[in-house]
Parts: structure tokens; sequence; C-alpha cells
């Protein structure tokens, strides 16, 4: 087992246990791919037909408006799960980019094995099953800070949940993933700095 599977098996078993016989199972049914910074894992038009554990580097997940403009909407890094599930459920076209931020190491599973594998090592089920509850949890408590909190609130609450990410994206990034302007950023930087000192 190569040390990428290795970490995936061992994020699994973070959640649920597994014996030698369900690693055995699994292991198959794991592709290995590698991205180069500023490549794209997904483009709008193309349909998502994998779950993606990222093993090592960094992505972000983005689409552009009617201007061009680019708005974040998930990073990733390593023991994170990176997808577009609107286009992986719905078997439709994406309408976002998944692009490397950093050369990227990524561990992914087809659909049609990740189904299989609900069958033949049920525990995968109940794994994602957790993951998918966990992840609706996020995504609903950022919908309500968006909705209630100001930018002040929401960054401190970004880098206290996510204390490595800052340093991992570029500032642009981390603006558009906010829904403020960089030169916004930079500016509640400082007076977070400030209210530290």
């Amino acid at each position: 087992m190569d040390k990428y599977t290795a970490q995936l098996i061992a994020h699994f078993k973070e959640i649920v246990p597994l014996d030698e016989n369900d690693i055995k199972t699994i292991i198959p049914k794991l592709e290995i791919k590698e991205l180069d910074r500023k490549d794209y894992l997904l483009q709008p038009g193309q349909i998502s037909r994998h779950m993606r554990f990222i093993a090592k580097g960094s992505l972000h997940t983005y689409y552009t408006d009617d201007a061009g403009r680019e708005h974040t909407m998930q990073l990733g890094i390593e023991n994170w799960w990176i997808n577009d599930l609107y286009s992986y459920l719905s078997e439709s076209a994406s309408r976002m980019y998944i692009q490397a931020v950093e050369d990227t190491t990524l561990v992914q599973i087809h659909k049609n094995n990740l189904e299989l594998l609900y069958k033949e090592v049920p525990k995968i089920s109940e794994f994602w099953r957790l993951k998918m509850q966990g992840a609706y949890l996020i995504l609903q408590e950022r919908t309500f800070e968006n909705m209630r909190f100001d930018a002040y609130t929401r960054y401190k609450t970004f880098i206290t949940n996510y204390p490595d990410i800052e340093r991992r994206f570029p500032q642009y990034m981390i603006a558009s993933y906010l829904g403020i302007t960089i030169e916004y950023l930079s500016a509640l930087r400082k007076k977070h700095i400030a209210d530290r000192s």
C-alpha cells in the first residue's frame, strides 16, 4: 500500500472501523491522480464522476460570473475532500472549475466503484452518511454566518477554524471565499493584528 492510499485508509478509520478484509476490498478501487500547480481537475461542461480525497497539496473550487470575475466556493487542503457534488450526484455538467493551487496528489474513487463499495463494505456507506451530515452542517453554518455577521467576525471565525489555510492560498482567493474585496481583506487583517497587540 502506497503512502497516499494508507493516508486515505487512516482517514476512513477515524470515522468507521475497517478490518483487513475491508481494506483489501477498498484498495483496488482507488486511483492516484497527480496535478501540477494550476492544473484543472474539473472544468465547466465536464461531469464529475469521482469522489476526491486530497492527500497532498491544495485546490480551490470556483465559478466565473458574466463579467468574468472568480467566486471561490471551496478551498481544500490535505485530508479534505473536494468535488462538485451537484455534478457528481445529478450526473450533469459542472458549472465550476476545480484547480490545483499547489502541486497536488489526490486519491479518487470512481462513482461506480463507490457504489460497489457501499454493498461490499457497508462501513463505507456509513462513512459517507456521516461525512455528508457534517458537510451539510458546515454549509448551513457558513450560510448563517454570511447572513448574520459582519465581515470582520466572519474573517476571525475563518482563521480560528482554519489556521493553516491563510498561508496556503493567495489573498484574492480567501477574499473571494469570504465574499469581500482583497483591499477589504487587507484592512481586516491589519485590524486583527492591531486588536491582538
